[in-house]
Order: C-alpha cells, then structure tokens, then sequence
C-alpha cells in the first residue's frame, strides 16, 4: 500500500498516529535548521516537516526534492505550532520518519499554484500539468458531481439511460458534419452526431417511453468560449407527453441540481417568456433577466422629425443606462465606435441624456426639441439621471443591436453578477424562418419540431405571411443570458411531417433518402412524444460562476479546433489514405 490516508485528510484527532502519505511535491520551504514540504495530491495539502531530529537518511533525500516529484512520505501527525486556516489540513503536519522517491520531475513549464505563471497556450499543451492546479481540478470535480446528480434525478423520474451510435448516416440539415471514411466500404462515409435526435425519436417508437444519455456530440462550427467541435449533451426524450409534462419534469432537474450541488433555491415556478417578448424587450432569444435596461420601442416619437436617419427606418428602439447621463463626450463616442464592429453590426449611435435637472442634451437637438426629447423619454421610461442609447433599422436587426448593446453596458456597470442566478423558459419560438437570399423557410429547430395545435391552420396555408405566424411547440431553458438547453414537442403524425418537409422545400425523394428510416418507423405506431437537451458543459461552467466551458472538459481544443497537447488534427500517413481509398489535394510546403 503507498499510503494509508491521501493528502486532506488527516485532522488534529490523527495527531500521534503513524501514517503514510504519496504524491506530488508542491513546494519546499527552508528556515533555518528545518525544512517543510508542502505534499498535494487531489484531494488537499498536508505539510511535511524535516527537523534536527529527522534522520540523516530521511533528511539526505528531502534534501534532493525539487517540484512535482512524486513521492511517499510517513510519519507522525503532529500539531502545528503555526497553523494555516486556509487549508484543511492547517491544524497538523506530518514529523517525517520515511521518505521514498517514486519519481523524479523536470522543473515544469509553469507553476502549478492556483494562480499560474502560465499562459493559455502553453498550458494547454502540458494540459496534464494545468489539471493539477486546484481551479481546474474543482472544476472537473463539480462536473462530476452535476453528472452524478442528474443520474440520479432521472433514474427517480423512470428514465432509462441508452447509449447510441457515434457512426451514424450525414444528414446535413444544421452545421456541418465531421464524417469519417469507411475502409469497408470504400469512397463512403460516416458522420458523427451532432445530437442523438432521431435516435431518440426512434427508442420512442420502439417504446421505450423514458430515455436519457449524457452522450458526446460533435459539429464542425466556427469555435468561441462556449463551443466545442465536441461537446456533451444531457440528452433526454418523452413518450405520451405534452410540452407542460417535459417542462415540469426538467424544471424539477435543474431544481434539484442548483439546491443540492451549488446551494442556490431557483424560483418555483420558474418565470415563462415568449419568444416574441424576448425579442422585443431584451433583443435575444436568451435574455440575461439579472438586471432591467428592457428595450423600449420609440418609432412613433422618432419619427416625422426630419431627420431621415429615423424616418426612414422600420423601427426606433432605446435603452435606458441609469445613472449614466454624466457619461463623457468621449465615453459616448467609444461606445459608439464599439456599436460599429461587426459583431454588433451598426452604423451609429444616438444618445439622449436625460440630466438631472430635467434637461436633455443630445446628439440629435437639431431635429428635436426639448419637448420632443421628453415625449422619446417617456416612452423609454427613463429617469433623470438616464442615458438614453437609440438604435433603428429593421425591426429584429436593430432589437438584436439593442440586445447586445444591453449585455455590454450591464458587464460595464457590473450588473452580470455569476453567482446570481436568473433562470426562466422561453416558449412559442417561431416554426419557421425566412431566407431572403435563398428565397424558402428552414426550420428554426430542426423539420421534426411540430407546429402548435392551434397554428395547424396557418401551417398548411401557401401564404408566406401565415406561415411566419406559425409557432413551434417548442422551449429553450435560459440562465444569465445563456441557452442551456433546448427541446420541443416532436411531430408523430406523418401528414404533418410531409407538411413541413414541403415547407422546407424538401422533395419527397429528399427526404426518403435523409430520413427514410425515422419515415418509415413513424408508419408503424409512434406515440405522442417530446424532449429537450442540455448542454452540459454549459451548466458546468454557468454552475462554476464561469462563462468559458474549456476549463470544465478535460481535454478540450482551442479556438481553431486543434488539440495542441496531441498535435491534432494531423496527417495520416500514404498506406492509411490508400486503405480509406482517399486522395489528398492538398499541397504540402516543400
């Protein structure tokens, strides 16, 4: 046995017994005629101490410690005359009688403290050294539990867990796929799942009413903090339910996981929105509801002015930034410089300071009048003390603008608090959305979401206007402006399906040859059913008050998808290509 407790263990009770610790040297101190070892493993920090009375065998090999060795010390648990409350251990110390090098370290890259002198890039090329360090570890470890957690909570509520293929049949229909190719079957290919959606629906027909995974998806997507080519969902589906059952019973899940991981009571219930209020009170279909700064629409007061910047514009939106009127003339033209990148995507900004006093002060005092001013600050409801920001143009693109501007200034005026959670459903999306460019309607989730009963008659109208107005019966769980998961009530009936594969424009041999086999199972009894989907490394990291899911998956990939501690993706070797029938076209340097 290499040790008989690990590293956070032992109290002030162990004190005079003999025991054995093992692991990895975290840092050695030496004062005078003593020195002290700091030992960690994951579970804590126990301090070893070498003294006169230490043996010359025992004190010759601590001697030749250096950080991250592993080692395996015993001794006998001692009080400390100086103890240190920030560890749990900090009540006792370990007077060394043995000590044996299991394994000699380099000195390593960076330092493995809670803090490290490490940069992202080389600490996710020695990514087994940064798991070391206490965030990452607490991270892994509160995933785990979260796992374990919901486990639990679904296998109470008579859910079975199944696993599906990662092989599977492309059906490019969202993002794109990674496929990969089969030596079997030469110059043909698998594609990895983006979700186990038609799986799901298929166990449904195959009456297995309950089903769940925490299963591993992948999707070939530009990449950003909260995405990864490969990622993991918790994975649920229902049969014989309508969208209030799967909304309870989820709404329950993330009841339990918030009291009983991270200590937190979440409204019961918990507050609905739909889709359309979303849009136009928070410019997001996840609005971050922590903090107020709601879009107001002033079309009616912003028009007829003369001033063509509005009165050419569809709409006129505002927000009200409290407190904010003092804002500096060079305050106002950074933000509306900000306003200007292209991941806002505007062409300018309007202020309207609503002073103190009463007065207003603007960019637009030309075409407006104090009176004027007044009537755009009653429809925005500000307060003496706002700043109003005005952004116009298409009704959704300038709410979109609106809503990102929202989340910037409630970062500026420190209003995100992680650790305040907010949840709340957003229901009644659209069915359907309108491409211009391509001139035909996609499916805002995917073609198995079924429209809302009460909208059937719009759904098989040929008029584009009624088909806008269609909404799926469909539901998204948001967290601080975050879309933690997603689902609908699925379509079960195959007139219905053949409706929204026409919509979407898909012929009928289209579809046999994307969908046929769910086609064909839906001919043979499928029952009432839905589901939804977590993102699971987003409640991890939303959980773990961080907005960045990398430090919550063990080995992720950076911004371009590659894995720097393996070197992946990389070429495979001539013979291998030959074996997979593939051709490179690719020109290699040299």
């Amino acid at each position: 046995m290499y040790r008989t407790h690990n590293c956070g263990e032992l109290r002030a009770e162990n004190a005079g017994q003999t025991v054995t610790l093992a692991g990895w040297v975290q840092r050695v101190r030496k004062m005078g005629g003593m020195s002290f070892i700091d030992l960690r493993d994951r579970y804590g920090i126990t301090q070893l101490r070498v003294d006169d009375s230490t043996s010359e065998e025992v004190a010759a090999a601590a001697a030749k410690l250096g950080r991250e060795y592993v080692i395996q010390a015993t001794g006998i648990v001692e009080e400390r005359q100086s103890k240190n409350a920030k560890i749990a251990t900090g009540d006792i110390e370990l007077k060394l009688t043995g000590l044996k090098i299991l394994n000699e370290a380099q000195t390593p890259p960076f330092t493995i403290e809670d803090e490290s002198d490490g940069g992202e890039d080389i600490r996710a090329r020695y990514r087994y050294l940064d798991l070391r360090r206490n965030p990452l570890k607490n991270a892994l470890m509160l995933r785990h539990r979260i796992a374990q957690e919901i486990r639990k909570y679904l296998d109470n509520e008579g859910f079975l867990e199944i696993e599906t293929p990662f092989l599977i049949k492309s059906t490019p229909e969202g993002a794109r796929d990674f496929v990969v190719p089969s030596r079997m079957n030469p110059g043909q290919f698998y594609a990895l799942p983006q979700s186990p959606q038609t799986f799901k629906q298929l166990l449904m027909v195959a009456g297995y009413d309950r089903y769940f995974q925490i299963v591993r998806c992948f999707r070939d997507e530009d990449l950003r903090a909260d995405r990864q080519p490969e990622f993991t969902q918790i994975d649920c589906e229902m049969s014989f339910v309508e969208q209030e059952d799967v909304l309870n019973t989820f709404e329950g899940m993330m009841r339990k996981l918030f009291k009983d991981v991270i200590g937190v009571e979440i409204p019961d219930p918990m507050p609905r929105m739909t889709w359309y209020d979303a849009m136009d009170n928070y410019g997001s279909d996840k609005p971050d509801i922590r903090f107020g700064m709601e879009i107001h629409e002033i079309t009616p007061e912003a028009h007829g002015h003369n001033f063509s910047v509005f009165d050419d514009c569809e709409y006129v939106g505002a927000i009200c930034v409290p407190g904010a009127a003092e804002y500096t003339r060079k305050q106002i033209d950074e933000l509306t410089e900000w306003v200007k990148r292209p991941q806002v995507g505007a062409k300018g900004l309007v202020y309207i300071k609503y002073n103190a006093d009463g007065s207003f002060k603007s960019s637009v005092d030309k075409f407006f009048s104090a009176e004027d001013l007044a009537s755009i600050a009653c429809a925005a409801q500000a307060n003496p003390g706002d700043l109003m920001l005005v952004m116009c143009g298409a009704k959704r693109k300038a709410q979109t603008m609106l809503g990102v501007l929202r989340i910037e200034m409630g970062n500026r005026l420190g209003l995100r608090d992680p650790h305040n959670f907010a949840p709340l459903w957003v229901v009644d999306f659209p069915l359907l959305e309108w491409d211009d460019e391509t001139q035909r309607f996609y499916a805002m989730h995917h073609p198995f979401t079924a429209p809302k009963p009460e909208h059937l008659d719009w759904f098989y109208s040929d008029k584009k206007e009624d088909l806008e107005r269609v909404c799926a019966n469909a539901y998204d769980f948001v967290l601080n402006g975050t879309e933690l998961g997603g689902g609908s009530i699925r379509i079960h009936e195959a007139e219905v399906q053949k409706r929204m594969f026409e919509v979407l424009g898909i012929s009928k041999e289209d579809a046999e040859i994307k969908f046929g086999f769910i086609i064909n199972a839906f001919k043979f009894g499928a029952p009432p059913h839905g589901g939804l989907a977590f993102g699971f490394d987003r409640v991890c990291a939303l959980f773990g008050g961080q907005e960045t899911i990398r430090d919550f998956i063990a080995f992720p990939k950076n911004n371009m998808g590659r894995d720097v501690m393996l070197d992946a993706p990389s070429e495979i070797d001539d013979s291998q290509m030959e074996e997979l029938a593939l051709k490179s076209t690719v020109v290699k340097n040299g």
